[in-house]
């Protein structure tokens, strides 16, 4: 006879509410399973048989509930290695299309960047094309884009100090540029990042990036080299939202699609819809009161 296989399932309310969250809860039916993770934003449970996740969406939306659910029969569940896209995931902006405005052309450049994202287009040809319209920009901007245009996501900070803390590793990986990465990982506190890099004359954009590019590829393999002395893949988290993502989503452990393109969502493990990004500590079982943001 097989031992049935455990499986957790976590929910992460849209909003802390005590009445939804009581309705949630009794949607379980047995309330002594239920381990209570956030008061009235998040819990898990355990059982012993497969579930769909479309079935709990459905169940939830039924009784109007927006909840971000992950069912996961992972017995590592707490990762040792947290690997993030930049771009509309730890920060809410692209930032090609801000730098784009500065030079009056963020519509033209954000139709590329989104069909890029999409995987409409290769990625590696979009982000030269878009470069070359920056040409002769002046490098000041750049700093100038940071500080009125780039935000940094909700959950951001949480997540990278939170694991830091419990021992991982942490690490950004962008398609983006290393201007911005640099200063989204010391103001998270991301142990590294890799990202493309621009290339400049006299304090003027060339309209070129250094070879070669960080894409798709790229980014799988920052993922394998940084696993490779933490036990492999599995005991990886990747997030990210565009199509460039997707291989490392698909290749880690734990992959999440933070408000994703449909292409990347369909695909990944999880994703977070609903909510922040501190819903990725609630997926490998951390409670809010070990949350830390130094």
């Amino acid at each position: 006879m097989s031992i049935p296989i455990q499986h957790t399932v976590t929910i992460v309310l849209a909003q802390r509410n005590s009445k939804k969250f009581k309705i949630a809860t009794n949607l379980i039916g047995n309330s002594s399973k239920i381990k209570i993770l956030s008061e009235n934003k998040a819990f898990e449970y355990s059982i012993n048989k497969k579930l769909s996740k479309f079935e709990l969406r459905y169940l939830f939306q039924n009784n109007k509930i927006s909840a971000d659910i992950f069912i996961s029969n992972d017995p590592q569940r707490k990762k040792r290695l947290l690997i993030c896209d930049m771009d509309s995931t730890l920060i809410g902006q692209e930032c090609i299309d801000e730098l784009a405005d500065f030079a009056d052309l963020k519509m033209q450049v954000s139709k590329i960047t989104e069909s890029a994202m999409n995987g409409e287009i290769n990625f590696e040809e979009a982000l030269i094309k878009r470069v070359r319209l920056l040409k002769g920009l002046d490098t000041s901007v750049l700093e100038k884009c940071f500080q009125e245009r780039i935000t940094i996501n909700k959950g951001a900070k949480i997540l990278c100090q939170t694991m830091k803390a419990n021992g991982s590793k942490t690490a950004i990986v962008s398609g983006g540029f290393t201007f911005f990465t640099n200063k989204v990982a010391l103001a998270c506190g991301f142990d590294t990042h890799n990202a493309n890099k621009l290339i400049s004359v006299k304090n003027k954009l060339t309209g070129e990036v250094k070879s070669p590019i960080l894409g798709r590829e790229a980014k799988l393999n920052t993922l394998n080299n940084l696993t490779s002395n933490l036990g492999g893949k599995s005991y990886a988290l990747a997030i990210g939202d565009g199509a460039n993502d997707l291989s490392m989503i698909k290749a880690a452990g734990l992959g999440i699609a933070y408000k994703a393109k449909k292409i990347v969502a369909s695909e990944a493990k999880c994703e977070i819809l609903h909510t922040d990004l501190t819903t990725a500590l609630y997926f490998q079982g951390y409670s809010e009161s070990e949350f830390i943001c130094s």
